[in-house]
């Protein structure tokens, strides 16, 4: 490439032969560096390639501390689970809501158990009505197999 079009902060924007433009960065004792170069002629830019670096990896780093890890949290009842069983998990449940997880509650059918689906329902239900103050039913109970599941996720802080 016999020319470049130069850009930067501290020079004369225009098109120069490419050694012009190699020995403009060296007297600012920075790099040149092409930004595109599918243009006509190719861009480059007169800057510190080593900071430039620096910050774009210092703005990723911001960003992905800025990103929020979504949780899962999982209780599994059985679909004649007692009231202090019951209990506990909703306890429980409300816990892991108030930490911002997401809740995962389901109903493990085993053997003949099937047959109680109805109050796997009913049990979940009650849960959805019991953390309604910390968290919204993403999805109703369904059955999936042996598992009827349902999800709750947690209400933002205001």
């Amino acid at each position: 490439m016999p020319e470049v079009r130069l850009v930067g902060d501290n020079v004369e924007p225009g098109v120069y032969k490419t050694a012009e433009a190699m020995r403009l960065a060296d007297q600012l004792e920075l790099d040149l560096v092409e930004i595109s170069p599918n243009a006509e002629p190719p861009v480059c830019k007169i800057m510190d390639y080593g900071k430039f670096l620096y910050e774009q990896k210092k703005r990723e780093k911001e960003m992905k501390a800025k990103s929020t890890q979504i949780t899962i949290k999982e209780i599994r009842f059985g679909p004649q689970t007692d009231e202090h069983d019951y209990e506990f998990k909703r306890k429980n449940a409300e816990k892991f809501l108030k930490e911002g997880s997401k809740l995962k509650a389901f109903v493990f059918f085993k053997g003949r158990s099937i047959i109680y689906k109805e109050q796997g329902q009913i049990l979940l239900l009650r849960l959805a009505q019991d953390l309604e103050e910390f968290g919204k039913v993403e999805a109703m109970p369904v059955l999936e197999g042996k598992r009827m599941i349902m999800f709750i996720a947690p209400k933002k802080k205001k």
